[in-house]
């Protein structure tokens, strides 16, 4: 083993512990995702030289994969570590984003797929699946012409988002990661990032899911994904949303309440809420000393007697 790849394997072991303190699914096992990180990163020389040149990357990309319970194992097809601007990122699919709103009961089923133009298309009203006809054997489809995702609710409603390509293309072409560079999954994998687009899409009207909503976000930030902004700073660890219901929790209980958890919880977790760890103090001293309300009230009329 390279000493470069030995550092890296280093890097990701030492994680164990903010693994498991900010896992969301507790069917993860950080001895194997650890073995899929470390082939993934090894599996060329340009990946373990990224991944050399900025070792925080990979520790970041690790821990996010347990904060939003997706793993890395080729066979689920979920989620891929990558190198992209000059570090390791965590790349989660359409099938990812799609078993992630299945496992957090957002929805019990999803497709996304295709439509070219050639094949036979129809929606049939709000309540029923679409209607996509075509020969999975032939050779003259024609062009993509859009793309759709059908899901079917918790309480076995069918929704389906349609889109067309230039809208694809629209979203695509105001995103970050494409305007940096003309390469990268858009051009080797374009059917899978056309989907991706729709699902990101068409999530905004499954029911809300807090695993869900940060992965969409890691993709929008650290991902590259989402349309470029004035601020283009690395996105750090995301905090679990369990993590930050129980800062917040005791941030609303006062100073005293908040230092406490402060000072119990563990130092990974400090790291994670470092950013935010401001804003709950203020939180906390606010909750000790409450505005007074000094709205002038109308008088009480007197009743006669």
């Amino acid at each position: 083993m390279s000493n470069a790849i030995q550092l890296i394997t280093d890097d990701i072991y030492s994680v164990r512990d903010a693994f498991t303190s900010v896992q969301s699914d507790r069917d993860l096992n950080f001895e194997r995702e650890a073995g899929f990180a470390i082939q993934a990163i090894s599996k060329n020389d340009y990946t373990i030289g990224v991944a050399g040149r900025s070792r925080q990357s990979v520790i970041d990309a690790v821990t996010n994969i347990a904060a939003i319970g997706i793993s890395l194992n080729p066979a689920k097809k979920q989620a891929y570590l990558v190198p992209r601007d000059g570090r390791i990122c965590l790349d989660v699919s359409y099938m990812g984003l799609m078993d992630l709103a299945m496992a957090t009961g957002s929805i019990r089923w999803a497709q996304a797929a295709l439509v070219h133009e050639n094949d036979q298309f129809a929606l049939n009203g709000f309540d029923k699946p679409p209607s996509h006809s075509y020969s999975p054997f032939s050779t003259d489809r024609g062009p993509i012409v859009g793309v759709y995702v059908v899901v079917k609710t918790a309480d076995g409603e069918y929704l389906t988002h349609t889109m067309d390509i230039a809208s694809a293309y629209a979203i695509r072409d105001r995103t970050e990661a494409w305007k940096k560079s003309k390469s990268g999954p858009w051009k080797s994998d374009e059917g899978e990032m056309i989907k991706k687009t729709c699902v990101k899409q068409a999530y905004k009207y499954w029911p809300k899911t807090d695993r869900l909503e940060q992965a969409i976000h890691y993709l929008n930030t650290e991902g590259g994904e989402g349309i470029e902004t004035a601020s283009n700073a690395p996105v750090a660890a995301l905090v679990p949303a369990e993590l930050m219901e129980l800062a917040t929790k005791a941030a609303k209980a006062g100073v005293s309440a908040y230092e406490s958890f402060w000072g119990s919880t563990g130092k990974a977790n400090r790291q994670l809420l470092a950013e935010h760890h401001e804003r709950l103090k203020a939180d906390a001293r606010r909750a000790d000393n409450p505005p007074i309300d000094v709205t002038p009230r109308e008088p009480v009329a007197e009743v006669a007697e």
